[in-house]
């Protein structure tokens, strides 16, 4: 969603800019080059590979840009408060990452249950998958993945592991695909399996709060925050947070209560209230790019 995102940000000379999911360097590149010749981008990924292609793909724009391997979570750590014009935080997980069998993100090739966006921590999926009880599994599933069967499946996979520990990411989508058959579906059933592992290894959702305030002191007033996401959970989260960071008043607790609320100056606004949805041509060129929802707000 490379031209949706220019629009949002809209890079000029002299701004400068943070993508919190270098990647590729894709959005990153497209970012330095509109904001020629003094734009500025800061960047960051957890994945080490990712740091070094982005590396190697801005070389053109030396001395424009600051990459870091870490988390979008930390980037008020290292970038100066109110000093950003635009914010890009590309959710999920990316093409090489799905495409490597090496990371054992996909059910689609046989690799070791990894999972891991960063190798620097210990905690792997085959470490939830053979370590985790049932019920704590199910919970995984359910919450991270909207699997109606979690409770079956982390019973089986607790049952399977007592013979043998789960290593591959074969065996797991194997023990999905045995008790909930595919039946003709498009979408394989150890989708949402696969999908709420990762996002637990990963702390995905712990990593998202962090990140959107972490945007929020980094940007300049009048600065816009770009957000892609790729599941409705990521999306509710994006969208709570604009919520209650657009309102013009606080209350205490969790109940609102009209009468009890205390008046406040809004800290960012909607630029649009609809998602953006990628173009037919991209859909065509990416079909993984199928889910993906661009929203976009603007500090107060």
């Amino acid at each position: 969603m490379v031209a949706e995102v220019l629009d949002a940000l809209k890079p000029e000379p002299g701004g400068r800019y943070a993508d919190g999911t270098v990647g590729g360097a894709g959005h990153a590149a497209n970012i330095l080059n509109a904001s020629s010749p003094t734009g500025w981008l800061y960047g960051c990924d957890r994945d080490g590979g990712a740091v070094e292609a982005a590396q190697a793909r801005l070389a053109g724009f030396a001395g424009r840009f600051e990459i870091r391997q870490g988390n979008f979570a930390d980037l008020a750590g290292w970038i100066p408060a109110a000093s950003c014009d635009g914010v890009l935080l590309d959710l999920g997980v990316s093409s090489p990452q799905l495409d490597s069998p090496g990371r054992g993100f996909s059910f689609q090739h046989d690799g070791p249950l990894d999972m891991r966006m960063d190798a620097r921590q210990p905690l792997t999926a085959a470490d939830l998958v053979n370590g985790t009880s049932a019920g704590e599994l199910a919970m995984i599933f359910w919450e991270l993945g909207g699997e109606r069967e979690s409770r079956r499946l982390a019973a089986a996979m607790v049952n399977d592991r007592q013979r043998q520990k789960f290593e591959t990411t074969r065996q797991l989508a194997d023990l999905v695909e045995r008790l909930v058959p595919r039946r003709g579906k498009k979408t394989h059933p150890a989708t949402r399996v696969f999908q709420a592992l990762r996002i637990a290894v990963n702390d995905e959702i712990g990593s998202l709060k962090l990140g959107l305030a972490a945007a929020m002191k980094i940007l300049k007033p009048g600065g816009r925050l770009a957000v892609i996401t790729f599941h409705s959970l990521e999306d509710r989260i994006v969208k709570d947070f604009a919520r209650n960071r657009s309102r013009d008043y606080t209350f205490a607790g969790d109940v609102d209560v009209p009468e009890l609320r205390t008046p406040r100056v809004p800290e960012l606004k909607w630029v649009a209230r609809r998602a953006i949805k990628p173009r037919e041509v991209e859909l065509a060129e990416n079909p993984r790019s199928r889910s993906a929802q661009l929203r976009v707000f603007e500090k107060c």
